[in-house]
């Protein structure tokens, strides 16, 4: 059986067991090890020639990892506020990755250390993942050094990946609260879009979300219906009002984010699985579900259906995570929808969200044709020439831009 020790015993072992350095694994989500980074922070020396490496959620994992020392390192699929110096300065390495490419990336490479935050041990001596199941099943067979870190906050849900205690090195007892989200107070606007949303999703169908603040909406927004099933990476508080009026049968996802509450009824109620993005987000697990309908946000549409969900003002301020293949996953079902919503304008009106033509690489090119949806209608771009996805998006930008847009649209078509 492993040893328990203090988190300075759990660094001072891992160093001790990579004194070159080396590549270390750390969650994501309602798993990132908080007290390990705070651990960190107080010893920055001991984080010198370390690359860190894991999925972590802008809004919800805020700390960065490659900032610790500057001769630590980090490797991410976002970029977020928090980590924006590391990005500029080189130490975080931002790879332009879907969850499906990231998890098969993670599943190939050796780790010469990782942490893993698992709930207590029962009975078996099996250790829940808990409410965090996305990436830590493709990684923890290739760590050589693994350092368990026993969360009481994390709870062993009924059905989702265990990994055995006596696979980890050392382990730590953790009594810290779980990373949490909440997405604040929904605005009008994206009640709005919510609703539009809504009305788009039949009793019966099965459901994706993001987060934000659209995401979450939907999520509300649907609880007068029945017989759904959610099929998502991540589920949020909503979730707790549809579980409550049986408005869901089932509900498969990678993690929960919320409130402690959240993540006592996900880990407590019996339509409730977990399971890692290895096939929550697998395209051919989505294309074989009918009626899967995709929801997710994007920061700005132009007039060919090409989407940013990462650039604003020139940065990169996110990344594509599991946008796109949510989307692929719904084009391909039978009888779904891959849904892109957001606000028609932004800055009181004075900016379209619905542009031209992007300034940026697109997070989904306009192969991958979507519905989109503004509080103005639903645009549905599916089988659409490129004039009339043009004359689409327009009708659903604010009344305040159409004619500019309108107007550009012509003379970019004429230059085509």
């Amino acid at each position: 059986m492993p040893i328990t020790v203090t988190m300075d015993a759990a660094i001072d072992a891992l160093k001790a067991a990579m004194p070159e350095g080396g590549r270390v694994f750390i969650p994501g989500c309602a798993g990132e090890p908080l007290g390990f980074a705070d651990a960190l922070a107080r010893r920055p020396e001991a984080a010198a020639g370390l690359t860190f490496e894991g999925v972590w959620i802008p809004g919800v994992n805020r700390t960065d990892w490659a900032g610790l020392h500057d001769e630590a390192r980090a490797e991410a699929i976002f970029v977020a506020p928090e980590w924006r110096d590391s990005f500029a300065a080189g130490r975080l390495a931002f790879s332009p990755l879907t969850y499906t490419q990231v998890w098969r990336r993670l599943s190939e490479r050796a780790f010469e250390a990782g942490l893993f935050t698992v709930a207590p041990p029962g009975a078996d001596s099996l250790c829940s993942l808990g409410v965090a199941a996305d990436f830590s099943p493709a990684v923890f067979e290739r760590t050589r050094v693994r350092i368990g870190l026993i969360h009481v906050g994390m709870p062993t849900v009924r059905d989702g990946p265990t990994v055995p205690l006596d696979a980890f090195d050392v382990v730590v007892e953790v009594d810290t609260p779980l990373p949490g989200y909440g997405a604040g107070a929904i605005d009008p606007v994206s009640a709005a879009i919510a609703a539009r949303v809504a009305g788009l999703i039949p009793e019966g169908a099965t459901v994706q979300t993001g987060l934000g603040k659209i995401g979450v909406a939907t999520l509300a927004a649907l609880g007068d219906r029945r017989g759904l099933r959610v099929h998502s990476g991540m589920v949020t508080e909503p979730l707790i009002d549809l579980l409550d009026r049986d408005a869901v049968d089932a509900v498969t996802t990678g993690v929960a984010l919320g409130s402690s509450a959240l993540y006592a009824r996900a880990a407590d109620d019996p339509r409730m699985r977990f399971r890692p993005v290895g096939e929550t987000h697998a395209i051919s697990t989505l294309a074989a579900i009918p009626r899967f309908v995709a929801v997710n946000s994007a920061i700005e549409v132009d007039l060919f259906g090409q989407v940013n969900a990462e650039w604003m003002d020139g940065r990169q301020v996110s990344g594509a995570g599991g946008l796109i293949d949510f989307l692929r996953g719904a084009w391909a079902s039978d009888g779904g929808l891959p849904v892109v919503a957001l606000p028609a304008s932004t800055k009181g009106d004075a900016l379209s969200r619905i542009v031209p033509r992007l300034s940026c690489p697109p997070s989904v090119g306009r192969g991958d044709p979507v519905v989109v949806v503004t509080e103005h209608g639903v645009a549905d771009l599916r089988g659409l020439s490129i004039d009339a996805r043009a004359q689409a998006l327009i009708a659903v930008a604010s009344p305040a831009h159409r004619d500019r847009l309108a107007d550009d649209w012509s003379a970019m078509r004429q230059a085509m």
